[in-house]
């Protein structure tokens, strides 16, 4: 935590220790990752441990703050919100552990849950690939580039799936891929440069993983992948 940062908190730290009421304090955001720059706001989390509002004694500037309870914390069933809390830290757990080892357990994904996501996500990558292809079939290249672009989204959490990982937020993911390396080829210079150019240009390079990993499944039930392979 800078000095500044550090500044900016210590208010808010000593507020959370004297209320017994609040649970925990994660910080999470840029700051919590070591991306902030002058611009960015302090996103942090108040953990109370029963329904209620909560305000810090005095004001902290460029403070987003969100406050919910430890049951809300609990909860994992929003994927989207879930990578939130890959690279947060725990600031305060007046549980003894539980809060940290409830952040941990919204930041990661279970053998089960990963499993379900794979496979959802690689059938909605193949679907946008496809539609992308028919357009192009059909001349409507504008129309081609959307579906491209929402393929993107599917990619990337089929790919972070199938390692057992929550997808990052795009302003993460070269900090993802650059502190929590993939294996070879998933470096972020190959993903980020082949989703921006295209999407579907990866198209081969996630089915051979998605075979090597048990999900080649997904593919075989799609009988236009001679199409897709094609078209690429």
């Amino acid at each position: 935590m800078t000095q500044v940062l550090a500044g900016l908190m210590d208010g808010l730290i000593d507020d959370v220790r004297a209320d017994p009421g609040v649970a925990g304090l994660i910080l999470t955001g840029s700051h919590a990752r070591g991306m902030a720059t002058a611009r960015s706001d302090v996103d942090a989390y108040v953990v109370l441990e029963n329904p209620g509002t909560w305000r810090p004694a005095s004001e902290i500037p460029r403070l987003d703050l969100w406050v919910f309870t430890v049951r809300e914390l609990a909860d994992v069933s929003d994927p989207w919100q879930r990578y939130a809390y890959r690279g947060a830290r725990v600031l305060h757990d007046r549980l003894d552990g539980r809060i940290t080892e409830l952040v941990r357990r919204q930041g990661t994904l279970s053998a089960d849950e990963a499993g379900v996501l794979a496979r959802e996500q690689l059938d909605g990558y193949i679907n946008f690939v496809y539609r992308a292809v028919k357009d192009r079939r059909d001349g409507r290249l504008d129309l081609a580039r959307l579906e491209e672009m929402d393929a993107s989204g599917w990619f990337l959490g089929a790919l972070f799936a199938m390692f057992g990982r929550v997808r990052p937020y795009n302003k993460y993911l070269r900090w993802e891929l650059d502190h929590h390396p993939l294996p070879d080829p998933w470096t972020a210079d190959f993903v980020i440069a082949g989703l921006g150019e295209r999407p579907s240009k990866l198209f081969g390079d996630l089915e051979r993983l998605a075979r090597s990993r048990g999900f080649g499944d997904v593919f075989d039930q799609w009988p236009q992948l001679d199409l897709i392979r094609g078209a690429r």
